[in-house]
């Protein structure tokens, strides 16, 4: 059996963990506590060997070494409150360089809680506190000798660089998390636009079957209601060729329908650069105003209509004619005109019924909505309403000339 290598992935270089570590939030770093008493540690035991085996000044007593651990301890907390780490620190060091003890032992100490300070506060807020841990620095050293004023007047820049580098610090901190920001802001920017994108390619699913499947099953139900009545109005005079008719127009609208979803689903899982072209357009308007048993009219000329506007109008008319026919009453006639005229498709479904034209249900109200979205996707306008005179009319207003849809 042969071997199979896994993947080796090369772990951080030194300086892309050292980077991480500096760009990351102080105080979102995970096991901050932990490392700071780490560290705490570290320049404790640095203070301890500094003040053993440097000469500048008198080997720390009892109370020296008291106040040199205690400007270690405070910084396990220098990230949680780095304002008090800081007083803190300066509490103790100041009387420890006044009793003139190893001068170099709690600088550590000192310079790691004045780069805390400045890598997290403002830079004015830095300025001054530096301006002061120097002053308060330079009258203590002075009051112990001039040589030791001199030598910490020399050593300072220490302070500076220390300062400075925390301010930068904290600048590079606050511009990745720029970046960060602006990242995260675009990627939902681009996850609200795709979830807008599904929203509306739901809308168009739901439409194009909701136009497609109740038109269908409507003129099925009235189909199958001729049937039932011619059966069960007079059985002994059974009037076969009738109900073979209906029977018949039953199957032909079963297949119209299967064919229209096929190519509705065709549609619909395409890549979208030509969804216009199968979907029904004008040219299918006999066959569907027949089976509706309505009178149509149709005008164009040598009109072009664009796929997409035909498209709409037949998809307008096949509702208005569902509408029509489920609660137009029994008996009602229907009238369908297509007319292009002024650079404009007028579509006008009217009928005489006794309906409203709207249903009382959802499924019928979702149909207007439908149709109104159907004609403001080509930019044109729909008006449905009840007719002077009893009826329902709906008429749409298309243009013939590629348009914006509207907002």
């Amino acid at each position: 059996m042969e071997n199979v290598q896994q993947p080796h992935h090369n772990p951080p270089r030194l300086g892309e963990r050292v980077l991480t570590a500096v760009s990351r939030d102080p105080l979102a770093a995970p096991h901050r506590f932990r490392n700071d008493v780490l560290l705490a540690a570290a320049v404790a035991v640095l203070a301890l060997v500094l003040a053993l085996f440097v000469q500048d000044g008198r080997r720390p007593d009892a109370l020296g070494w008291v106040l040199l651990a205690g400007s270690a301890v405070p910084l396990a907390w220098r990230r949680a409150r780095p304002f008090l780490v800081l007083a803190a620190v300066l509490c103790c060091v100041a009387p420890y360089h006044a009793l003139d003890n190893t001068h170099a032992a709690p600088v550590p100490a000192s310079l790691l809680a004045l780069y805390t300070v400045a890598a997290i506060a403002r830079p004015l807020h830095t300025f001054l506190i530096g301006s002061g841990v120097i002053g308060l620095a330079l009258s203590v050293m002075f009051r112990v000798g001039t040589h030791e004023g001199l030598e910490a007047l020399r050593t300072s820049g220490w302070i500076i660089s220390v300062l400075v580098f925390g301010v930068d610090v904290r600048i590079y901190r606050r511009y990745i998390a720029s970046v960060v920001g602006r990242a995260e802001r675009a990627e939902r920017t681009r996850e609200e636009e795709a979830a807008r994108r599904v929203a509306e390619e739901r809308l168009r699913i739901a439409r194009d079957l909701h136009d497609l499947l109740a038109h269908s099953i409507t003129l099925i139900g009235v189909q199958t209601s001729v049937a039932s009545h011619v059966l069960t109005v007079d059985p002994d005079r059974l009037d076969r060729a009738a109900i073979a008719k209906a029977l018949d127009d039953i199957a032909e609208t079963c297949r119209t329908a299967r064919g229209e979803l096929r190519t509705t689903l065709e549609v619909l899982r395409a890549d979208g650069t030509d969804a216009e072209g199968p979907l029904p357009d004008l040219a299918g308007l006999p066959d569907l105003v027949r089976a509706a048993d309505a009178h149509l009219d149709v005008r164009t000329g040598d009109r072009r209509i664009p796929p997409a506007v035909g498209a709409a109008a037949y998809r307008i008319v096949q509702e208005s004619l569902t509408n029509a026919v489920r609660h137009g009453g029994p008996g009602v006639r229907i009238r369908v005109s297509v007319e292009a005229a002024d650079s404009r498709l007028q579509v006008t479904v009217s009928d005489n019924g006794t309906g409203n034209g709207s249903g009382t249900g959802s499924d019928s109200g979702y149909g207007i909505i439908g149709m109104r979205e159907r004609a403001r996707s080509v930019g044109g306008t729909l008006a449905a309403g009840p007719r002077d005179g009893g009826g329902f009319e709906v008429a749409a207003a298309l243009p013939l000339q590629q348009t914006e849809a509207l907002a």
